[in-house]
């Protein structure tokens, strides 16, 4: 495995600056190998067709999309007795309009879930009939609603901790540990032929790489449905390493099932700490500079190797944001971890991708 990666780094940095081709004029969906989809998580803005200039964008490149936020549970169920569907309904419309295939993106969730669900008689923590009540409403009314038409749901999100045990959220606390479980059978019985994913972030460390394996085993032996393991990627340019990345999706695959990059982005700045230096902390206010542009367009080669090299175990590969301007990473300091810049132009990472797509057919 090391010397195959090694391989795919040298590879990389040559692609990365050997001159471009034809990366204006190929679409990323038609250079994907067989079976596997290329996708981009859509803003309000983007699914409503406001922003044109993105429309265009993931209308040429992409064949699958994903929410940012439309699809959790705080936008879609507001409150006990109210539902919001209408952005909802025109981004999955967007996608369909498109012949994309359509991710809902997600269903069970410790954030961004409104504090009345949690919330029982005499101010006191709803208990488990009343929380799986409420969950198998909310699934069934969703995933109903979009039945046939959401090819597949991000079930539930995030519950490993860092150390590979259950974490510690309101739905656990309230149901107990089958929770998850109790999600994807309400999730099956809302649409039987909706694909089912668990999806989960730093799947690279060991720890919680074997919880979430544990977690997926035991939904496999209960019966239940689940079709893939969704790996939020969520890197950095030097962590982890490409040998982490290869290694993980070796045993997420190990599952038997398939595995998915489902948000995919390469966080550029350092850490925000309380106490650091603001202009050490936003380094690239005036920009990025030539050297990280071609840092950043070997470190996207070298995953994109790696994605290729492994076609047949991953089916699904999704940008979190279509550029760098849309990039939740920006957060009060100026990031650039995506294909195109703030100016909707492709960077140097675009025609590093491009090159490896090309050379891999």
């Amino acid at each position: 495995m090391h010397r195959i990666c090694a391989v795919l780094s040298a590879l990389a940095a040559v692609l990365a600056t050997s001159p471009s081709t034809s990366g204006q004029d190929v679409a990323l969906k038609d250079l994907m190998p067989k079976g596997m989809v290329i996708g981009v998580a859509l803003n309000q803005r983007q699914s409503d067709g406001v922003d044109t200039a993105a429309v265009d964008i993931v209308t040429k490149h992409f064949n699958q999309i994903s929410p940012e936020n439309l699809l959790k549970f705080q936008p879609v169920h507001p409150a006990a007795d109210r539902y919001a569907f209408e952005a909802q309904d025109r981004y999955v419309q967007f996608g369909l309009d498109r012949h994309m295939q359509v991710v809902g993106h997600n269903l069970v969730w410790h954030s961004q879930t409104p504090a009345w669900v949690f919330q029982g008689a005499d101010g006191k923590p709803a208990d488990r009939d009343t929380l799986l009540a409420r969950m198998r409403d909310h699934i069934l009314t969703v995933v109903g609603r979009y039945k046939g038409r959401i090819h597949g749901w991000d079930v539930v999100n995030e519950a490993i901790d860092e150390d590979g045990s259950l974490r510690k959220t309101p739905w656990r606390d309230g149901i107990g540990d089958d929770y998850i479980a109790k999600a994807f059978e309400f999730a099956h019985e809302a649409d039987p032929d909706a694909q089912l994913y668990y999806n989960e972030f730093n799947l690279e460390k060991p720890a919680k790489r074997a919880g979430v394996i544990r977690l997926v085993a035991d939904l496999q032996r209960r019966g239940l449905r689940v079709d893939g393991i969704g790996n939020q990627a969520h890197w950095q340019l030097e962590s982890p390493t490409i040998d982490e990345i290869e290694t993980a999706l070796t045993e997420l695959h190990g599952t038997g099932l398939k595995v998915m990059y489902t948000e995919l982005d390469i966080n550029m700045l350092p850490p925000a700490g309380r106490n650091a230096d603001p202009s050490a902390a936003n380094p690239y206010v005036n920009g990025l500079p030539d050297d990280k542009q071609q840092q950043l367009a070997r470190r996207y080669a070298a995953i994109f190797g790696v994605f290729v090299s492994h076609r047949d175990w991953i089916t699904r590969v999704t940008f979190w944001g279509l550029s760098d301007g849309d990039s939740w990473l920006n957060r009060g300091r100026a990031n650039y971890p995506l294909l195109w810049d703030r100016q909707r132009q492709p960077k140097p990472a675009f025609q590093a991708v491009v090159d490896v797509l090309q050379r891999a057919r």
